[in-house]
């Protein structure tokens, strides 16, 4: 909450520092009312990616912040801890996945939706010379109707250190629905990563599985996530084939 906290100051800052020398304190609150800040922290038993492991099958821990204003502009950052990148390679260090983005989201018509925006996986670590960069940068377009949505990212580079895999894409659709019991939500996901110039490296996942939020903003989900990776090009070091079944279970809160 401190951390959370010195930040909202600091932006607060400079949104004052910008505003004009005879501009009065009712015009600066009004000017940072139309910004809104937040956070939340991750704890799930695995980390999966578009259905593949990252963590090895072992828990991990993620947060995250938003900074969104109210015309639909916003910015954010997303970090994970992961363990694929050794897992691949036992002279790669790379513990952990930061995710930066910025987009617009907005109402377009009725209960339609858009958001837009590009967002940079980046993995901080050391790295064997020849081992091609797993840093990828996306583009995405979002179309949502009510409670589905599909996105579709296309990458800048290459996709998370397939050599020559610039220009792949991932096509996904997601729902959420209230089951109308104990404020219980089905979520539904079906998604397909092509992967360019790689031979067997494109594949399916899914998943399905149900979550709650509470008054307090904790919210806890289990899902099922399954994909039909083939096995010869996603298993790692340990023998696992990344993309097999699994039963995820997380558990989140705002701060």
């Amino acid at each position: 909450m401190a951390v959370l906290k010195k930040k909202a100051l600091a932006f607060a800052a400079l949104i004052a520092l910008a505003q004009p020398v005879a501009a009065q304190t009712e015009s600066s609150e009004t000017t940072m009312s139309e910004f809104e800040i937040s956070a939340n922290m991750t704890a799930t038993s695995q980390y999966r990616f578009r259905g593949l492991m990252q963590s090895n099958n072992k828990p991990a821990i993620q947060g995250g912040f938003d900074i969104s204003h109210s015309s639909g502009f916003y910015v954010g950052n997303w970090s994970s801890s992961i363990s694929w990148l050794g897992d691949a390679d036992p002279n790669v260090s790379a513990p952990v996945e930061m995710d930066f983005y910025a987009g617009y989201s907005a109402p377009l018509y009725g209960d339609w939706t858009i958001d837009t925006g590009v967002l940079q996986y980046y993995y901080p670590g050391d790295y064997p010379d020849g081992f091609t960069s797993p840093n990828t940068t996306e583009l995405y377009l979002g179309i949502g109707y009510g409670p589905v949505s599909f996105t579709y990212s296309h990458a800048l580079t290459n996709l998370f250190g397939w050599a020559d895999s610039k220009n792949s894409q991932y096509y996904d659709l997601s729902g959420q629905f209230d089951t109308g019991v104990w404020g219980l939500m089905l979520d539904a996901h079906v998604g397909y990563q092509r992967v360019r110039n790689v031979t067997d490296g494109s594949y399916t996942d899914w998943s399905l599985g149900l979550s709650k939020t509470w008054d307090n903003g904790i919210t806890a989900s289990l899902a099922y996530v399954d994909t039909n990776a083939e096995r010869q090009v996603y298993t790692n070091r340990d023998g696992r084939n990344m993309g097999r079944a699994a039963a995820v279970f997380s558990l989140s809160a705002p701060f």
